[in-house]
This record gives structure tokens, sequence and C-alpha cells, in this order.
């Protein structure tokens, strides 16, 4: 057990969270490769060693060892390499959860290219601006008729764009994947020299936006896999060779989080279901249960929709630990959730930026509802004030994290991607700010109040939209909401609810006022929404994050 971890961890077992924080150490290879450094020795150690279970709507299934990932992954790294990708080369995959991501990937890693993750919600001018701003050469796609139709129609305007692959099937213009790489050898010596890889080289871009601007090119480095052991090991708390999800998109960081690096450092199986719809939390579960996935991991939204089903139905004994993040956690999720299956939810936070950075870290960190835990031990991890001031307990500051500039953590971004005067404002401090508040009780616990741009500012009150979600989702009508800061001429700003109703609930003045006076009850009556919209859905990513920003902008254009 733990063969791989041994490798670059000196203690991999902890007596408590204290120990935990103080002793946690990674041993980073400034040569390391997660392509050669995990995949290949994991084929080498266990041939046979499960990998990843696959399957889909259409019950389609596929079941990889870690030696199919080693012989496809050399395939595709030889057919890369022969349109021209070599190390520093930059490539996009939008790829949903087909299993060729973890190939595609794989093959990347160990050729040291440059992996952008694209979403299938990009339009043709989110293409481009990608396609241009980090130069890419090559597009590997899914056969989706949005995704096929945008790319394109940005392929013209993009001149380092070379060639168009694809996934599933064959189309005029377009290299067939599947047909291409089984015409290459199944072996990919290690690059040496120049060629290859070091720590400092540049392996993932991610995309991330902010509520301004357009979004900025997130780059992490080669040991970026090793910092998501804390996230996969010591949080999701994964098994050797038992299957563990994640449910998330390959476009998004989350993928990262939960669908590869971690996991597969620790051993873990990693079990994806390909959902090409619109997500059923009915078909969701029933996977669960037939294939008996032992860690899950999902955005809040995700625990909401599946409570909204008859969880009696369904045999979810085989889940020993749940976890989430993207979100804050709603304590009455957590609540009915462990009624209903007898599991708790262990919370956990973070960016596109980095691993996990503040988690119930089981089993040391008992879960407080409403927090988000406690710090990972591979950062140093301060509240900080307007003024550059750590914050005392109870009092709300920027999430930070200490001295970077000269000593870059393991698993945290270095920078951002050909930017290095912004790279400079963000790095160059005294830490890097992530932009979110947050307080820290005296029992060291954090807890979320909101992005600094979601916070409300009404009549001379700061609102967090948090802990007014929290008290509107004990309502038994609300099966989710959005806080947000609707203008007002006299209060500059006031709370505004976007709800979607449970089932047998209308949206009716009587309704209304009955979940404004609930919100009263629960939290300071200041707080309450003085503006109610209901809604069929929020606006979301494909990450399941809510898209506050959108309903903001949309409410400013009324």
């Amino acid at each position: 057990m733990d063969m791989l971890l041994k490798k670059y961890l000196p203690r991999i077992e902890f007596d408590s969270y204290e120990d935990f924080k103080n002793n946690f150490k990674i041993n980073a290879p400034e040569d390391f490769n997660f392509g050669y450094d995990v995949v290949d020795a994991w084929a080498e150690a266990e041939p046979e060693k499960r990998a990843l279970v696959w399957c889909n709507e259409a019950n389609e299934e596929k079941i990889f060892t870690f030696t199919d990932i080693k012989r496809l992954s050399n395939q595709a790294a030889n057919f890369f390499r022969s349109l021209g990708v070599k190390k520093g080369s930059v490539v996009m995959l939008i790829l949903r959860r087909r299993w060729e991501y973890w190939v595609c990937a794989t093959a990347l890693h160990k050729l040291g290219a440059t992996l952008i993750p694209g979403t299938l919600q990009l339009t043709k001018k989110d293409i481009v601006y990608r396609g241009n701003s980090a130069e890419v050469c090559a597009v590997v796609c899914v056969n989706d008729p949005f995704v096929v139709s945008q790319v394109e129609a940005a392929e013209g305007e993009i001149p380092s764009l070379k060639n168009k692959i694809m996934v599933q099937e064959h189309r005029d213009g377009w290299l067939d994947f599947n047909d291409e790489i089984v015409k290459f050898p199944e072996t990919f010596p290690r690059p040496t020299g120049e060629e290859g890889t070091r720590w400092n080289d540049i392996m993932l871009v991610y995309f991330t936006s902010g509520t301004t601007g357009m979004p900025k090119m997130v780059q992490h480095n080669f040991l970026y896999p090793l910092g998501h052991i804390i996230t996969a090991k010591y949080w999701q708390r994964v098994e050797e060779n038992k299957l563990h999800m994640s449910v998330s998109d390959s476009g998004w960081a989350k993928f990262g989080w939960g669908k590869i690096y971690g996991q597969w450092l620790s051993g873990a199986t990693i079990f994806c279901y390909d959902m090409e719809g619109k997500f059923e939390p009915k078909h969701l579960l029933e996977k669960v249960e037939k294939y008996k996935v032992t860690t899950f991991c999902a955005p809040p939204t995700t625990f909401r929709f599946m409570l909204q089903e008859d969880l009696s139905r369904y045999d979810l004994s085989g889940i020993h630990h749940c976890v989430t993040a993207g979100e804050p956690l709603n304590p009455e999720v957590t609540k009915r959730w462990k009624e209903l299956t007898g599991l708790q939810i262990y919370e956990g936070f973070g960016q596109s930026e980095g691993p996990v950075l503040l988690a119930n870290f089981y089993p040391w960190v008992t879960p407080v509802p409403g927090s988000t835990g406690k710090p990972s031990p591979l950062y140093d991890i301060q509240l900080v004030d307007k003024e550059g001031n750590l914050c005392e307990d109870g009092d709300e500051g920027s999430l930070t994290i200490m001295d970077v500039k000269n000593h870059p953590p393991i698993g945290l971004f270095t920078g951002y991607f050909r930017n290095p005067e912004m790279t400079e404002e963000h790095l160059g401090g005294i830490g890097y700010n992530t932009g979110d508040m947050l307080w820290r009780d005296s029992d060291g616990y954090f807890w979320f109040v909101g992005r600094n741009d979601d916070v409300i500012k009404c009549s001379g009150y700061r609102i967090g939209p948090f802990e007014v979600e929290s008290a509107l989702i004990e309502h038994p009508a609300v099966v989710e909401c959005a806080i947000t800061g609707a203008p007002d001429p006299i209060r500059g700003q006031v709370v505004k609810a976007t709800i979607v109703l449970a089932r047998g609930y209308e949206g009716t003045p009587e309704l209304t006022k009955e979940l404004q006076n609930y919100v009263k009850k629960v939290t300071a009556p200041y707080k309450y929404p003085r503006v109610v919209e209901y809604v069929d859905e929020l606006p979301k990513t494909l990450g399941g994050k809510i898209k506050r920003a959108e309903i903001r902008k949309a409410d400013e254009q009324k």
C-alpha cells in the first residue's frame, strides 16, 4: 500500500491535525514528470492495476489498466510529435469526460507540452482569445456539434493553430485521433537534456474568469500534481484500488483536483460517468450504486439535486467518504444528507490556482456546519486586512498564502502565462491574495463570507451571501438560491435572492413574504432579501459554480 507515495512523502500517517500541519512534507524531484513517474511507474510495478473505469449514458463501458494508459499515451505522444508538438508547445483539449482525455493529458505531459483544458461552453470568441493568447498549435475535441462549429469558425483567426483532432469519429478537415494513434509505436523513451522536463517548466494552464476583464491564464509547473496528494489522500480520502468519483467536466480545474493527479499518485482507480446531456441526479445515483463507488466528490449543487430524489431507492453503502468543494456548503444540505445516507460531507476550499487550501481533513478535523475547515499543511495561510495586517480571530480578512515570491510552494500556480506584469502584481508582495473573504474562529476553523466582489454593501452593512443562502436553503420550498446585491437608488444595494423552488411550490407573493420572514428569524433581520426572483435554474458553470456575476450584470442592465 502507498507504494508510490513513499517515494515522495517522508511520512504518510499522522496522529493529529497538529502533527499533520507541522510535519507533512513532500520530496519533489526536480525532473518529476507525471506521465513517467506515476502512470508508467504503476504500469511497471503492477501491470494489471486498474487506472480508469469509464462509462457513458449509452451504457458503454471501458476499463483501463495503467499498462493500457502507458501504451496509449506513448502512441499518442508519438502521434503528437509527428505533428510538430514538442516541449513548450501549447495544446487545447475540449473533451468533456471522454476517456481519451487521460490518454492525451498523459502523452502531453511526457512530451513536456503545455496543456490547456477547455469546456464545451466555449464560443468562437472564447476559442479565438485562448488560441491567440496562448499560441495554441493544436486542438483535440469531442464530437459535439456546438464545439466543432465554434472551433471551425475560430480557426481562421488563430494563426498558430495547425491541427484539429477529433475523438470518436471521422470528420472532413479533422484528424481522427483514435485511427491515427494506432499507426505509431507503443514506446516513447523519456526525453533527456533540453527536451526533458524540469520542475519549473509549464505543464498546465487554466483560463479562469473574474467578474471583470478577460480570463486570466493561470500557469502550473510540473510539480503541480504532487500538490494534489493533499487533495486526494488527506481530504478526499481515496483508497488504493478502490473507485473514486469526482463530478466534473475535463474543462475545469476541479477535474485536475479529482480525476487524475492526486488520485493516481495515491493508487486509486478513477471512475468516470460521461454525462452528455442535462444532469440527471437519478442517473448519477444509479451509477454510484452499480459500480460501488468508494469515495465521492461533487459540488454542493449536485448534492442539493440528489436530495430531491428518493434516496431510499438507492444502495449507497459502498461509499466510505463524501467531500464537496466549488461553492460553500449550506449546513442544511449536510444535515439532510447525513440523515438520509448516514454519511458526513467533508467540505474543502480552493481555486484553479492551487490544490485544496482549506478542508475538513478526516479524521482529525471534525466538520462544523458552515465552516470550510482548516488550512492545508502545504501553505502558510493567513487572513489579511486592507492594510496588509494579519487579522485576529473573529475579524474578516482576505485569504492569503504568505511568502510565495521567493519559494514557490508545491501545487500553487507560479504566475500568469506570458504576463510577467500581472504575475508580479499578484505574487510579488507579501503573498498571494485569493480575493476570498473569510473569518477564523478561536478553534482555528475558517468561515467563508464571500468573494470580495460578492459581498453586498447595503445601508452601511456588509452582508456576505453565504449566510443568507444558508438560511434560505433551510426552508423546504428552496432547492437552491443565489444571493446577490441588486442596485437600489436609496441604499446603493439591496439583498436579492434568486431562487429555484422545490417540487410542489409556486413563487407567489405569499411565499415571498414567508421566505423573507424566515430569513429574519434565522439570521440578522437586516440581511433579509428585499428582492426575490424565482427561476427554473441558476446560471452555472459546467463545474457547478453559480454565476452570481451574471445575475448582477443582468440586474444592472434592467
